[in-house]
């Protein structure tokens, strides 16, 4: 995938309010570390994560969505009514249907001839978004879209906190590191044509892929039936509330009772990432005729520190060529590596003219890494 008209005039982003340390979640942990006498400081130690942002309870993601949308719209001096494409990227959505793209548009007042929609590709959203509005340029379908995401850690990581609370297992505690890893946080990123884009800067180059969907299942989030469980099993793990909920669904007859979960294989996980990161990678070189020392930046997704560690070594890129968000931010899936680009920029690490690689690596498994030039 090669490009010679697609720029990226703004990427805007919002934080949430609510900053959380590592210390709190190891806090409400304080019984389980008790019972399986464990240290305290072992979730920062695994993951190098010190604190991570969580929305408000119940705000919609569609608001923090068009939040960072109008920030890269008013950055670029861009009018709505200019938005040929917007693509609501994130994990996360507000439910299964419309896309929540739909929502994005209706608060920044996007609609009539633009193309609206969702896509899906786990933490490789954003980045293939990019890619979508990018062809769109290059065939004259479109001179700017946006891809916006969105994605909240609260939920998911206060339910598994309550699983391991009533379970006290330490399976479950080291099942569940990947999880309260999790951060979240808000994105937009803006895509132009050379003929719309008014600094000329940031021009995206092209892309390169590779896939291994044979590894699909070691990372995995979602929702699954309660059916068939006893209610005991219900109590144990989500509480006596969920308990009693579940009976009352038996009562009437319900065949489902959906929870949320989440399940990672973080060490087979990292193994088999590295290896299709590393042919990526190979094939990325190749594709733009760089080699390792002729590129000035990159920004890779953000999981944690080993993951950060074992991939720059596996590349042969130096550790002052990177830019790092999560130790403050954790992962923020598909916001994660657009938002750091944002803040290194903000930070004068990415400067103009700078050859730059993001570098992406999601579930699935699917890497997706993008040339630019700054």
């Amino acid at each position: 995938m090669r490009y010679s008209q697609v720029h990226i005039e703004a990427i805007g982003y919002e934080l949430p309010p609510v900053v959380v340390s590592t210390a709190d979640l190891e806090a409400r942990l304080q019984p389980v570390y008790e019972a399986l006498q464990l240290q305290p400081g072992q979730l920062e130690l695994l993951t190098g994560i010190n604190e991570r942002r969580w929305w408000e309870p119940g705000y919609p993601l569609s608001e923090g969505a068009a939040a960072a949308a109008r920030k890269a719209l008013a950055a670029a001096e861009l009018d709505p009514a200019q938005v040929d494409v917007l693509i609501y990227a994130g994990v996360c959505r507000e439910q299964f249907e419309p896309a929540t793209a739909c929502a994005v548009a209706a608060r920044l007042g996007i609609g009539g001839h633009a193309l609206i929609y969702d896509l899906s590709n786990a933490c490789l959203g954003v980045l293939n978004g990019v890619l979508d509005i990018a062809n769109r340029i290059e065939l004259g379908q479109a001179r700017a879209g946006l891809v916006v995401s969105a994605e909240t850690a609260r939920e998911i990581n206060e339910n598994i906190i309550d699983q391991i609370i009533r379970t006290r297992s330490l399976e479950l505690f080291r099942a569940s590191i990947a999880t309260l890893t999790g951060g979240s946080g808000a994105v937009a990123v803006l895509v132009v044509s050379e003929e719309l884009s008014r600094h000329k800067r940031r021009k995206v180059l092209g892309g390169v892929a590779q896939a291994a969907p044979e590894y699909h299942a070691l990372c995995r989030w979602g929702m699954r039936s309660l059916l068939p469980a006893t209610v005991h099993t219900v109590e144990k793990l989500f509480g006596t509330q969920a308990g009693v909920l579940l009976q009352r669904g038996l009562d009437f007859g319900l065949k489902h009772v959906m929870v949320p979960f989440m399940e990672t294989q973080a060490g087979e996980l990292l193994k088999y990432g590295i290896e299709v990161g590393l042919r990526t990678w190979k094939r990325f070189l190749s594709t733009f005729g760089w080699a390792v020392e002729e590129i000035d930046k990159v920004i890779c997704h953000q999981v944690g520190a080993v993951h950060r560690e074992t991939m720059l070594r596996a590349f042969g890129i130096p550790p002052e060529k990177d830019f790092s968000t999560y130790p403050y931010l954790g992962n923020i899936g598909t916001v994660s590596l657009p938002l750091t680009a944002a803040l290194a920029e903000e930070r004068e690490f990415l400067r103009p003219g700078d050859r730059v690689g993001w570098l992406g690596i999601g579930s699935g498994l699917n890497c997706l890494m993008l040339g630019l030039e700054w």
